[in-house]
């Protein structure tokens, strides 16, 4: 039914439009399409995963178990029934699922502890490393880049160019095995690996992060002796991401510079420091942003090798015991893990692209 009042030509009331369903605010449906697609992906990493560990060479009996006891048929038959290796191949993907659904992500066949004690146990130590190391080459791979793209083609540029291309070129293995010579063996200026000293104990634990948690209970010789053993690996981090951040910062900056507006901006006589804030830096941070995403998803993924040199109890040194051991619970936990890492990131970028350029929308 329509109403029209009188004397007010054009002005329409209508009940039909009253009662028309408001539509939903475009950020919670974009929101609830890409939980959608985490569900979705989560599911697809299981199977996959669950798959390939199942068709690599190799047996998680003879794994895990000693060379006396592959010897007992029993003891063999009990490892099987008890980690359901006795059982098809999709009764036990079944059965993972249906505890996977209840927050259950097993036990690990390595530690015996729930596969989620491990990564709470062991994400806080790869988050201590990737934080301050994404926060300090965020500061240094801007600074840099932007630095390298105003001096386009100078002795800078070039200088900032060959450093990051041997940057990118040094692999991480090598470059901990440098660092941990230099500076622990010949020098002596940090520790050679691990959280904390022989001397030191833990701080109660609250962020699982022993210079935080140290902190925060007021244990500052703790924190700082955990700070000290930082320093080496995420130096070896801060290093390899830098190289990485410079090399995009300076692309996109230059691609900026090359605008009209860029020009319009100098000619005006602005000084160039407020050109550089407010316009370049501005407008070149979608790129940027992307492959920072990337890169502090991959520092919170684990690294293997940097953790592996310098003894530290990070995610990336328990993937690789699950992995060797063909530990089937860890495997898809970490699996899991990394995947919804990479899916949380992606979402913040997305996210940030509306914030740094209002003409970006959420689609």
């Amino acid at each position: 039914m329509t109403t029209v009042h009188d004397g007010e030509p054009g002005a329409v009331s209508t009940t039909a439009s009253r009662l028309r369903p408001r539509r939903a605010h475009p950020l919670l449906v974009f929101l609830a399409k890409r939980l959608a697609i985490t569900a979705g992906l989560l599911l697809g990493v299981t199977v996959v995963t669950f798959g390939l560990v199942n068709v690599v060479p190799g047996d998680p009996v003879t794994a895990n178990l000693s060379d006396q006891a592959l010897n007992d048929p029993a003891t063999v038959a009990a490892f099987r029934e008890k980690w359901g290796l006795d059982q098809p191949l999709w009764a036990q993907y079944l059965h993972y699922l249906g505890n996977l659904l209840h927050g259950d992500l097993g036990i690990s066949q390595q530690t015996g502890r729930s596969v989620l004690d491990d990564l709470v146990r062991y994400v806080p130590a790869t988050m201590e490393l990737a934080i301050p190391t994404m926060v300090l080459a965020l500061l240094i791979g801007t600074g840099i880049g932007m630095l390298a793209a105003v001096r386009n083609g100078r002795f800078t540029d070039q200088l900032v160019r060959v450093g990051s291309l041997l940057g990118l070129s040094t692999p991480p293995f090598w470059l901990s095995l440098v660092v941990l010579y230099v500076f622990f063996y010949q020098l002596g200026l940090a520790p050679s690996g691990g959280r904390l000293s022989t001397g030191f104990s833990p701080p109660p634990t609250v962020t699982g992060m022993y210079t935080v948690d140290a902190a925060l209970a007021g244990q500052w010789d703790v924190a700082w002796d955990a700070a000290q053993h930082l320093t080496l690996p995420v130096l070896v981090l801060t290093s390899l991401t830098v190289a990485l951040l410079v090399r995009f910062v300076r692309s996109a900056m230059l691609e900026v510079l090359q605008q009209d507006y860029i020009r319009a901006a100098y000619a005006k006589g602005l000084p160039a420091r407020v050109v550089l804030r407010r316009h370049l830096l501005r407008a070149g941070l979608v790129p940027v942003v992307t492959v920072s995403g990337l890169a502090f998803a991959s520092l919170l993924s684990g690294t293997v090798l940097v953790e592996s040199i310098f003894g530290w109890p990070g995610l990336g040194q328990y993937a690789y015991r699950s992995a060797t051991a063909l530990d089937l619970p860890s495997i898809l936990g970490v699996s899991l893990f990394v995947a919804l890492v990479y899916t949380l990131v992606n979402l913040t970028v997305d996210l940030l692209y509306g914030l740094i350029d209002p003409r970006i929308r959420l689609s």
